[in-house]
């Protein structure tokens, strides 16, 4: 019995690494700060966009099994131009979304080690130790260090909250609203952007999987695969409602807002914790979100590359023995050229991102489906019928909600 538990969750693996990337900046961030601004008002938007894009991500690891082959090889045989169009969109994105997971975690750093307020220096530091896991480690440290980071991530999580809920006398509205105005509107955008992460990731899934796929002492097939996902995938739905609550029940009309400095927020984050589970757990509650916020960062630092050495490969007909390292090496350089240089514009440059991240999501999630039912996938592991008629929920969902954004301008 033991033997089968292991053999088990040894099978585990892009489906973690998936939470690992997503819960992050979405849910320690975003999530907090609808808490603390709309209470249990925006648990719909939440749930719902989940539900909404579930398909196109399960569509990674499906087709990778499936096929033997990454979602970018996928869409090389669409054609050319969808590859490239990747290429640019990835390019015009991985630098901010980097330097936003990075900065958050330096932040953490700072709060957890103290050593240094200064969070460029943080920066530096975890970019380099991370660069440095990546050189030695490569997937299968990945791989083996995620599934601590969930569960340690998980208890503390489920532990603050139950203590929090049972520790205040507040009541609760779990009236669900509807944003208005350009702020809220931006937020809502900006939250559902990034929530439970950018469609793009179903890449990074498919890369995950090929690479699980080597290891010959598992056999990693597409029921496996699917399975995988879909326990990091309602992982980060519990622990996306978890934050969401915690902000609710400790900073809703509490008069006190986030900070927009990298430093404060992550202090102001772990005191959402201390203050309700006590002073002696500080240091467990900011060793665990500074964990999840590391995870992030190092699971982006390693996907963007992997996935850029995958489409210039590709997109020229060669494979290029450094090409990994010339992207890991210039993603860290420019990550913290954006943090050297501007700081002061993090703010902006990170909705951006979010913005943009959501924007495209129609794009990744149509390739993806007519990836998926097209002549490329096998019939028997293309979706099923009721999973084609969520895509299509799915699809006009993100069109209409994009058109509706676009309009509020």
């Amino acid at each position: 019995m033991n033997a089968t538990k292991s053999n088990w969750f040894k099978k585990l693996g892009p489906g973690l690494l998936f939470a690992g990337a997503a819960i992050g900046v979405s849910h320690l961030v975003q999530s907090t700060r609808a808490g603390a601004d709309f209470g249990f008002g925006l648990v719909w938007a939440l749930v719902l966009i989940h539900i909404v894009k579930y398909p196109f991500f399960q569509f990674g690891p499906r087709y990778a099994t499936a096929t033997g082959e990454s979602l970018l090889d996928g869409y090389k045989r669409l054609g050319k131009g969808v590859l490239i169009a990747y290429f640019i969109l990835n390019l015009a994105t991985m630098f901010t979304i980097q330097a936003a997971v990075t900065i958050v975690t330096a932040g953490l750093a700072a709060n957890l080690f103290g050593i240094s307020t200064n969070p460029i220096i943080w920066s530096a530091i975890i970019t380099l130790i991370c660069f440095t896991l990546l050189l030695i480690g490569r997937y299968k440290l990945l791989d083996q260090l995620m599934k601590i980071i969930i569960i340690t991530l998980t208890l503390s999580t489920v532990i603050a909250l139950i203590i929090s809920a049972f520790s205040t006398n507040n009541t609760y509205n779990f009236t669900q609203i509807l944003p208005k105005g350009s702020v809220e509107i931006g937020f809502l955008i900006a939250f559902l952007g990034w929530m439970p992460a950018p469609l793009d990731v179903s890449i990074w899934q498919s890369l995950w999987a090929i690479e699980k796929q080597k290891d010959k002492t598992n056999q990693y097939n597409t029921k496996q695969a699917i399975f995988d996902f879909n326990i990091g995938y309602a992982g980060t739905l519990f622990l996306g409602i978890c934050f969401v609550a915690l902000g609710a029940i400790v900073m809703f009309n509490s008069g006190e807002t986030f900070s927009g400095s990298a430093v404060v927020f992550s202090e102001q984050l772990i005191n959402l914790y201390t203050q309700n589970l006590g002073t002696q757990f500080y240091i467990f509650i900011a060793a665990a979100a500074f964990t999840t916020m590391f995870s992030t960062t190092i699971t982006t630092l390693d996907a963007s590359p992997r996935s850029m050495t995958k489409t210039v490969d590709l997109l020229t007909n060669k494979s290029y023995k450094n090409m990994y390292w010339f992207w890991l090496t210039f993603l860290a350089i420019g990550t913290m050229l954006i943090l050297m240089y501007f700081m002061s514009e993090m703010g902006v440059l990170i909705k951006i991102a979010t913005i943009l991240s959501f924007l495209t999501a129609p794009f990744f999630a149509i390739i993806n489906y007519v990836l998926i039912t097209g002549k490329h996938t096998p019939k028997k592991f293309q979706p099923s019928l009721a999973l084609k008629i969520l895509s299509w929920v799915g699809i006009l969902f993100l069109i209409g909600f994009s058109a509706w954004f676009l309009t509020s301008l």
